[in-house]
């Protein structure tokens, strides 16, 4: 693959802004305009007057370790969300190039596209929510440039056949994009140790889920150094806040901690799924490898707005194709879980 032919040309170009913290970090810093005198506030290790490392060296290296790649595998970004959106940015020319995105999904990329003007050719997942890796490659144009995949995928849950992404890998020169936004909740390893095999994958991770760290909107992707300096060229000069930065590197100290509340939140999606499945307003309880639950019940609406009615927020599916009647389910505590599953028991009676 020959990724320049994937770029868009004025990117190719682009000569890109050059921050006052690319050169310098530390000295007597008199070249940013930054307020030498400080914050009024404080936060204990981060000095919110300087601009941050625009290159997020430190949190790079310790995720490059967590994941055995070198540095320049990794690129760090206010949420996935922003990793999506510098994809279309890069490699997707506005009402001329297009991507496939197999759905059921994550709403995201196809918002993404539709914000980028970038027309998509959709797939649709088999029914138990597999990739049609034959049709994907069929809606495969000279003019596609990503492939979407999410595994675990949301809503659906389940993991996607490693085979069948690899499969896509070698369908022609594309990018394909994995969110493993989940992968922590499954059993199934993550796809971060195939980038030097396939220089077109690209594996997208995030610290909101089993990190438990949604608010600080720290997403980060693992591929190949040329795909990342493209990232690093087009990206915002200061993209990733201090603050945010420091609280991932400490959250990333605190590995024993998650691991105990993956099991939990294993442990609470198996109870939930179990009790769910006996319920006789619940058609079907599918297989999930994520921290939620996809089900099929009698009447998604009129179940959503019964639990909105008793404080308890789920997600109404029933919108999306293959969904029919179909609510996404967060496990949460076991406090939370109890009360839904009481609510649903005096519902469906």
């Amino acid at each position: 693959m020959i990724l320049e032919n994937l770029v868009r040309p004025n990117i190719l170009h682009l000569k890109p802004y050059r921050s006052a913290r690319q050169d310098y970090l530390d000295g007597i810093l008199l070249d940013a305009n930054e307020n030498a005198y400080g914050s009024p506030i404080s936060i204990s290790g981060v000095e919110l007057h300087r601009y941050p490392d625009p290159y997020q060296t430190k949190l790079r290296e310790r995720l490059a370790a967590m994941h055995n790649v070198d540095a320049e595998n990794v690129f760090v970004g206010a949420g996935s969300d922003e990793v999506i959106d510098l994809l279309f940015r890069i490699f997707c020319e506005p009402l001329y190039d297009n991507v496939v995105i197999p759905e059921p999904t994550y709403g995201m990329y196809r918002v993404s596209a539709n914000i980028h003007n970038v027309p998509v050719r959709r797939s649709l997942l088999k029914d138990d929510f597999q990739l049609d890796t034959k049709d994907i490659v069929n809606r495969i144009t000279e003019k596609t440039k990503i492939i979407f995949c999410c595994s675990p995928n949301n809503p659906t849950g389940n993991s996607i056949s490693e085979k069948d992404i690899l499969r896509l890998c070698t369908s022609g020169e594309v990018l394909v994009v994995v969110d493993e936004a989940y992968v922590e909740f499954a059993e199934s390893p993550s796809l971060t140790s195939r980038i030097t095999d396939y220089p077109n994958l690209v594996v997208m991770r995030t610290l909101s889920k089993s990190w438990g760290m949604a608010g600080i909107r720290l997403g980060y992707c693992i591929a190949h150094p040329a795909i990342i300096d493209f990232f690093l060229k087009v990206k915002a000069p200061y993209n990733v806040n201090s603050v945010s930065a420091k609280l991932a590197l400490e959250a990333l100290d605190a590995f024993a901690e998650r691991e105990k509340i993956i099991t939990t939140i294993r442990n609470e999606r198996k109870r939930l799924m179990h009790r769910l499945s006996s319920m006789t307003c619940v058609r079907e309880v599918f297989p999930s490898d994520a921290n939620f639950v996809l089900v099929r019940v009698y009447d998604a609406g009129d179940l959503y707005s019964k639990l909105i009615q008793r404080g308890i927020i789920i997600r109404n599916r029933s919108n999306e194709p293959k969904l029919q009647n179909c609510i996404r389910i967060t496990v949460g505590t076991p406090e939370e879980n109890d009360a839904l599953l009481s609510a649903m028991e005096d519902i469906q009676v």
